[in-house]
């Protein structure tokens, strides 16, 4: 690079460090990040550039770590750019059985280490309880006044508005005064911000008149992040005198501000919301289009999973036009070594590109593996390097989850020819020599080799940083929390569901009935010649969906719907896999080709409500089940048929309850023939 990612007084601090240190990563050439032929210290264009390392047992690494380790961390982080740190000090009482420092030692610890560090320090706070118990409210105001007497550096104190806390805005901004109060008389120049997560219409306006109309000068600004209105909204309706600053979820994968765009399901159900996540192109789009509006940026973080995430964020916040690729070398470079940096750095890029389209179509998943592999032999040195560990961990782990689809989605077409017997055989026999096939995905995986290097780095991760993947080994205090290894055997065809059904089936009364139901199961992805089938979240099996401009801004401003995977019981639900991959709604379905003679019929599954429309034209169902999985139906009229397209719609119905709960789409099926 011909100029410096970062280059500022405000690091002028890290010398009390060590001189030595900084001599090291500024000066030797295997680690240079300062180009010595530049005149002048470059100046970052956004001011606050932070994230949150919030020491609480729901971490999925750091609650394991000790002040030294944060104060390295926090280290590294700024001579990548950052000059923020966000600590969650009160939330989650749990202590957590990994922790080797109380929390009120650590939030004070964190404060020192921010001070040493020239390092703004902030404090997420959360109003999780009723602001009308004044018991509660009087011990929290205590709590806070406590933590921040002992702070020797506090700059902001961040309340969310909701997720989690759920009171009326008037009641937060009474409470936030009294913050500041207690604030200030430590700390005269910090501030106390606000998100408006779940504030929406009349309680935002709430906010925005108070502070219209108070102009409080104790309020430091907005705070957007997930579930708040969007920064374009509150920067046209937020005085001129507040900032804004940005909270973005960079840690999260599915069920998250910024999922995955179309995510192969079989990725999302075992790495899941909090795998290890370089999405470096995906995320200098968000943040260049999102920066100009705001502040800066804290993100959400909940481990080291996202470390390469936080270091674009840093450097794209000095310099929104530096190459990703560039970034990606210097951070290779400082961590993993010259000779390594630029293979490292394409490297990076191609686990991001592995989680792009289908997961079985993704022949460059393997190519990954191959890449990492080869930058092993070439550097045993970086063995025990835990960003190291972490990009071997994804590479190794998306190609055993490969492998297994292949194999496991020729099982269940294996399996489905061993039905069609049925009539023959007997449909218990037939049930038998299905269920032996589907079992080989247990008794003969594929690629072991894999399997076992999946167990090894985890282990490997666990002793270097404290990462979290499991929780019966590693004491992970959630499946949903990164538990990547809890799940590397998860099924990735329909074999648990139809091991259920297949028992349902023998309790049936009659050999006619067992046949009926078990032809069912065999067609249910293949209805037939001249019928279609949409698994309609799954990127790999929904042909007929019209996606739409699904490249990541086209996602970010919300121009089209992407699909996510639900979490039911704990990710261990024996439902069919189609059911949990959510679409609400796409933007249409189309199909080209029919027989403008010929009946069709429209079947779905998925929950609620469909309102579907035809070629423009509302279409009611014969058949209007409404629960998870059960069947609507909906003949199509002949005269829409008229030059054999047709483009279906879907109208969001108006409903109140939670999205988790709302009405959504699954499964469609378009059936060629009478009404079955």
């Amino acid at each position: 690079m011909n100029k410096p990612i970062f280059l500022g007084v405000e690091y002028l601090a890290i010398a009390a460090f060590s001189i030595e240190y900084l001599m090291r990563i500024w000066c030797a050439p295997e680690h240079a990040l300062y180009d010595t032929s530049h005149d002048g210290a470059q100046r970052p264009a956004i001011a606050m550039r932070g994230h949150q390392l919030g020491y609480r047992n729901r971490a999925n690494s750091w609650d394991a770590w000790d002040v030294k380790q944060f104060d390295q961390y926090v280290r590294e982080l700024a001579l990548f750019g950052s000059n923020c740190v966000e600590n969650i000090p009160f939330q989650d009482t749990s202590p957590g059985p990994l922790m080797r420092v109380p929390r009120s030692e650590m939030n004070v610890r964190m404060s020192e280490i921010c001070q040493r560090y020239a390092q703004d320090y902030w404090l997420w706070t959360p109003a999780d309880f009723d602001l009308n118990d004044r018991e509660k409210r009087e011990e929290a105001l205590r709590e806070h006044d406590g933590l921040y007497r002992a702070c020797p550096r506090l700059d902001a104190v961040f309340v969310p508005g909701g997720d989690p806390g759920d009171n009326p805005p008037e009641l937060v901004l009474s409470f936030l005064e009294d913050l500041a109060r207690r604030l200030l008389a430590h700390h005269p120049r910090a501030k106390v911000w606000l998100s408006l997560q779940g504030f929406r219409g009349e309680r935002a306006e709430v906010v925005y008149r108070y502070l219209d109309e108070k102009r409080p000068d104790w309020f430091g600004g907005i705070v957007c992040g997930p579930s708040s209105p969007s920064i374009e909204a509150t920067r046209r309706r937020l005085s001129p005198k507040y900032p804004i600053r940005h909270y973005p979820d960079i840690t999260h994968n599915v069920r998250a501000q910024f999922p995955v765009p179309w995510w192969d399901p079989a990725l999302a159900f075992t790495l899941g919301r909090e795998a290890i996540n370089p999405r470096p192109v995906q995320f200098a789009e968000i943040h260049n289009a999102l920066a100009p509006l705001t502040a800066g940026f804290l993100s959400y973080s909940d481990g080291v999973h996202d470390d390469v995430n936080k270091v674009v964020w840093n450097a794209l916040a000095w310099d929104s036009r530096t190459p990703v690729r560039d970034i990606l070398i210097e951070y290779a470079r400082f961590f993993f070594g010259a000779e390594v940096a630029d293979e490292a750095a394409d490297g990076i890029l191609a686990l991001e590109r592995n989680w792009h389209g289908s997961l079985s179509d993704n022949g460059g998943v393997d190519a990954t593996l191959a890449l990492w592999g080869g930058l092993e032999k070439k550097s045993p040195r970086l063995a025990g390097n835990w960003r190291w560990q972490m990009c071997q961990l994804r590479a190794v782990y998306d190609a055993f989850i490969r492998h297994r689809l292949i194999s496991e989605t020729a099982l269940e077409v294996e399996a489905n020819a061993a039905l069609k017997a049925a009539p023959e055989r007997g449909a218990d026999a037939a049930i038998d020599t299905a269920l032996a096939i589907l079992a080989r995905a247990v008794s003969d995986p594929p690629r072991p080799d894999l399997r076992g290097r999946v167990e090894s780095l985890c282990e490997d991760l666990f002793r270097s940083i404290g990462l979290q993947t499991s929780r019966q080994r590693h004491q992970a205090s959630g499946a949903e929390r990164g538990c990547v290894l809890d799940f590397v055997d998860h099924p990735l065809n329909n074999r648990w569901w139809l091991e259920d059904q297949f028992a349902a089936i023998r309790m049936l009364g009659t050999e006619a009935e067992k046949l009926e139901r078990v032809e069912q199961l065999r067609t249910w992805e293949d209805p037939g010649p001249g019928s279609f089938y949409d698994k309609v979240g799954d990127v790999a099996r929904s042909p007929h969906v019209v996606r739409g401009d699904i490249s990541t801004l086209g996602l970010l401003m919300e121009r089209t719907p992407s699909p996510e995977v639900l979490w039911w019981e704990e990710g261990r639900s024996r439902q069919r896999p189609a059911w949990m991959e959510v679409m609400n709604w796409p933007i249409a379905m189309k199909y080209t080709g029919l027989d403008p003679n010929s009946d069709y019929n429209i079947r779905t599954t998925g929950n609620g409500t469909c309102l579907l429309s035809v070629n423009g034209e509302r279409v009611p169902p014969t058949l209007d089940n409404k629960g998870i999985g059960e069947f609507k139906v909906f003949p199509v009229p002949k005269r829409l048929l008229k030059d054999g397209t047709l483009l279906l719609t879907f109208e969001r119905p108006v409903e109140t309850v939670n999205w988790r709960y709302q009405s959504r789409l699954s499964e469609l099926w378009l059936l060629k023939g009478p009404t079955r």
